[in-house]
């Protein structure tokens, strides 16, 4: 029977994981972080609308590369042997042509800031068409995701700024480390599939390291970001913030000590509210800057 066109749309939004934000949450916090310092504060509904969307869009044509990369690993793993292309429920092509218009939607997104920013997304898609085969050959594949993942980063200071600082870099640097930790968790979840089928991943090459190694990353990537930022001053709410998160990484330790499915794939999912949180103490500082200012 011909699918209806209501279930085949929610196969796709299936597809790109659309009842699953954690995902792309997690981009979105480091890239509105990043252009918030970059502008000195709001940015302007613009930039603000440009990068909401095209990073969902991207995350979203992400998940459609990766599922046609994977789509025969995914049906020896449990969490992901229903997923639409691996069931056969949607083809490659179906797939891929959706990856490619909502990368292209994103590139248009992007056109309307300026060539530095257009410069940058090329070298993003690269990698994030790149990344998915990583894990056949190498042993820390969450190291090229995060590397895909800080674009973001890149592209926001190119498009306020028309050049990426060396403030945009430590930025960059430091939320590498927090893609790892994240991502690690994520992998902890089916490193035993993973082990069955060839996989490699960081949970894998850490071995029983994995669990401090995740600790130390999360203290990488809070520490560098404390003092990039400092020469920006932006005073007690963003040192408060960073406190937060702390205290919230220490949560994540308690989640994943004991190596269980459910307590690493619940940490891996309540990642976004760490960046959401040192987002608020960057926008929350220029904001009551603004307002003593005025």
């Amino acid at each position: 029977m011909t699918p209806s066109p209501r279930s085949r749309f929610s196969l796709y939004l299936d597809l790109i994981r659309w009842n699953r934000p954690a995902g792309w949450l997690v981009l979105i916090w480091p890239t509105l972080s990043a252009l918030w310092v970059a502008a000195g504060g709001f940015p302007g509904w613009h930039l603000l609308a440009v990068f909401v969307l095209g990073t969902i869009l991207m995350r979203s044509a992400g998940c459609c590369i990766n599922d046609v990369a994977d789509r025969d690993f995914d049906r020896h793993v449990k969490r992901t042997a229903q997923r639409p292309i691996t069931s056969g429920q949607v083809s490659v092509k179906e797939a891929l042509a959706l990856g490619a218009v909502l990368a292209l939607v994103s590139l248009g997104l992007v056109l309307t800031t300026n060539w530095a920013a257009v410069a940058w997304s090329v070298p993003a898609l690269l990698v994030t068409i790149l990344y998915p085969f990583t894990k056949r050959f190498f042993a820390m594949p969450q190291a090229v995701l995060g590397i895909a993942f800080n674009f973001g980063i890149v592209i926001a200071f190119a498009a306020v700024r028309g050049e990426v600082p060396d403030t945009a870099w430590l930025l960059w640097l430091g939320n590498l480390f927090w893609v790892l930790a994240y991502d690690t968790e994520y992998a902890m979840v089916d490193r035993d599939d993973d082990l069955k089928i060839g996989m490699k991943t960081s949970a894998i090459t850490l071995g029983r390291l994995d669990v401090a190694a995740i600790v130390v990353f999360y203290l990488l990537f809070l520490g560098i970001w404390a003092v990039g930022l400092a020469p920006y001053a932006l005073g007690a709410i963003f040192y408060v913030a960073i406190a937060a998160a702390l205290a919230q990484a220490v949560w994540h330790f308690k989640l994943i000590r004991t190596r269980t499915r459910e307590g690493c794939f619940k940490a891996f999912r309540i990642n976004h509210w760490l960046g959401a949180t040192v987002f608020a103490g960057i926008a929350g500082s220029y904001l009551l800057r603004s307002l003593l200012t005025n």
